[in-house]
């Protein structure tokens, strides 16, 4: 399989982007977000999104010309307008917002309205905590799951990351989707012809289904039942109502390329912990759950794959499939022999 580099593939994704009508400033923020996803084992949040996003810039779901605004601020809380771009110039100005907000007040709280697919959300918790601050990010998506009792989607995935910085250490990272496995999973079982485990789907008229094809035509159920899709109801409630953005159900799905401007939104929270406990005592605590966790053989701390595997592709890059490569170097405008 290809390998690129992480500046050759930040490059060409940057280029691809512009070339299907990004400016240059939210061609480079989308670049640099998705390669760090593709860095970090999460390729369905990496190069393979930028056909996606082209395809959105170029039927005007997305404003390749958008730059976010802070519409609204007051004490610890702000606002941030994407304005219907892609969503990780917000993003950017939303991260460096809340951590002003947090080093000054103690708390930090910032919403972003009329946003679009926000990716790996662990990734601006992950830079917050490195910088020593606890961090929470949320975004609602376009509709998959239904409320709990109801069968037509209402809520989207609902993502929810949190990082808690360590002593000397990696942070702790924690990100994951509200539903009971990610829709791409039921999409290959689609395309593969296979059956999927009763309790992950319903079909459209809202029944239970192991067909994964008429899954795809319903609602994906949230883990945990009636509580994982409270969880979402929570995140959705937090990012549009507070920031005045789109539900879910108001959302065309990303799964085509045509539909609306998603108005979607995410909110990012910060605390510092030296305005409660102190840092030293934070950090103490930390490392005593991590110690006890330890004890028993086998696990893992959250965030240490991701850690491992970024180091690992800044040495020696990330791998990418060649049509996807094909299809890149395509939509940047180079010849396959680039």
């Amino acid at each position: 399989m290809p390998r690129l580099s992480l500046i050759e593939a930040e490059a060409l994704a940057a280029a691809a982007l512009r070339a299907a009508g990004a400016a240059p400033a939210m061609a480079a923020a989308t670049a640099r977000a998705l390669v760090e996803a593709e860095a970090v084992g999460q390729p369905g949040h990496g190069l393979s999104r930028v056909p996606q996003y082209a395809g959105f810039l170029k039927l005007g779901r997305a404003d390749g010309a958008a730059e976010p605004v802070l519409r609204g601020a007051r004490g610890a809380a702000a606002l941030v307008d994407a304005r219907h771009g892609l969503a990780f110039p917000a993003l950017a100005l939303a991260e460096a917002e809340v951590a002003a907000r947090a080093r000054a007040q103690g708390v930090g709280w910032v919403g972003i309205t009329n946003s679009h697919h926000a990716g790996a959300m662990g990734l601006p918790v992950r830079r917050l905590a490195q910088a020593g601050l606890v961090a929470l990010a949320f975004s609602n998506s376009p509709a998959a799951m239904p409320v709990a009792g109801g069968r037509r989607p209402l809520l989207g995935t609902n993502p929810v990351a949190a990082a808690f910085p360590r002593r000397e250490a990696p942070p702790l990272v924690i990100d994951l989707a509200l539903s009971q496995v990610a829709r791409g999973r039921i999409a290959q079982a689609a395309k593969a012809g296979q059956p999927i485990p009763e309790g992950w789907a319903l079909d459209a008229a809202g029944q239970p289904t192991t067909d994964a094809a008429a899954a795809m035509e319903g609602a994906m159920l949230a883990m945990g039942g009636a509580k994982g899709a409270l969880l979402a109801m929570v995140v959705e409630l937090l990012c549009v109502a507070l920031a005045g953005a789109a539900f879910g159900f108001e959302a065309d799905s990303f799964f085509t390329a045509a539909g609306n401007r998603p108005r979607l939104g995410q909110a990012l929270l910060a605390i510092d912990p030296g305005a409660l406990a102190g840092n030293a005592e934070y950090l103490s605590r930390v490392e005593t759950l991590v110690t006890t966790m330890l004890q028993d053989e086998g696990v893992r701390l959250p965030g240490a794959r991701r850690d491992s595997l970024s180091a690992a592709a800044a040495r020696e890059g990330v791998e990418v499939p060649a049509p996807l490569l094909a299809a890149l170097r395509d939509l940047a405008g180079e010849s396959p022999a680039a």
